[in-house]
């Protein structure tokens, strides 16, 4: 396989809000802390960015505004996702036409298409648009599971060039390591996007992480990677050990409820969120803030 186009850590990052209306002061500030440490690429308009609830418009202005932002030094791998092809297809476009890298494609959820529908879905998308297409699967939130079969089909596709696996089930990792590596010709990068599984993940295979817990804690998420590349597992469990509370916390209330909490503390945007999320319940606050003071960012 050639080397992988998105690697290392990627961040899942959050859309600030102020008075109803997308941040944009926020949103630079916040991006410019991620390229500063260190992070390989950014999501803008993922899960964790609201992209289920933002209007179409302020979604495609939060893509635009992060190429804008990054001007080429990270890679930007837009939100595209949507439940209907057609919808996935013009927020596809739209990011190759605002110049972003890559469009990361959630599986639709709420209709739970079948593994023929799937591939169907994410077939169409990459015919439509010649822009690299990653693959998301995360069964907790959206409802389907896309089989290994399935995603060893669609790797063979020329614009489909990885996976986010938010499943944390590590036998999946090794499993398409093992088989879609094999596939002549075929460039598929293997992402977890469960913090949690991260050291394992890489250790099976995988080459990045599409990461919530970067938002809040970069240096360290980096430093994580970068010992594994390096061969250094001793210090990436070091990292991890620090870490762990940290990615268990943020999601102790709806996310990105939880991160955005974090976020204000650090003085880089508001807590608001979108309805139908509200802000983190006070009851779980202590918890997050304990995770952020092992963390070192206390």
């Amino acid at each position: 396989m050639t080397a992988p186009l998105f690697k290392g850590v990627i961040t899942a990052l959050i859309t600030p809000l102020r008075d109803g209306n997308v941040d944009d002061a926020a949103l630079e500030r916040l991006i410019e802390r991620q390229i500063a440490a260190g992070v390989h690429g950014i999501v803008p308009m993922g899960t964790t960015g609201e992209s289920a609830s933002l209007t179409p418009d302020e979604a495609k202005h939060v893509v635009a505004r992060t190429v804008e932002i990054v001007r080429g030094r990270i890679r930007v791998m837009a939100g595209a996702g949507s439940t209907a092809t057609d919808k996935a297809i013009d927020l596809v476009r739209y990011a190759k036409t605002v110049g972003a890298d890559g469009a990361l494609v959630v599986t639709p959820y709420y209709n739970r298409p079948s593994q023929a529908g799937l591939a169907a879905h994410f077939e169409a998308v990459a015919d439509a648009v010649q822009l690299p297409i990653v693959l998301y699967n995360v069964p907790g939130r959206t409802g389907v599971d896309m089989s290994n079969e399935t995603v060893a089909r669609l790797a063979a596709h020329p614009n489909i060039v990885g996976i986010k696996d938010a499943t944390a089930d590590m036998s999946r990792v090794c499993w398409m390591h093992a088989n879609i590596g094999r596939q002549p010709g075929v460039q598929f990068d293997l992402i977890t996007g469960d913090d949690p599984s991260v050291l394992g993940y890489l250790a099976c295979g995988g080459v990045g992480v599409i990461s919530v817990t970067s938002n809040v804690a970069p240096e360290a998420m980096v430093a994580l990677y970068n010992a594994v590349v390096a061969g250094d597992y001793a210090a990436a469990r070091s990292w991890q050990d620090r870490l762990i509370g940290l990615h268990k916390a943020l999601f102790l209330d709806a996310s990105p409820a939880p991160s955005k909490y974090a976020l204000a503390k650090l003085g880089l945007c508001t807590e608001e969120i979108r309805l139908p999320l509200v802000p983190t319940r006070d009851e779980v606050k202590p918890a997050i803030d304990a995770a952020l003071d092992a963390a070192g960012l206390g």
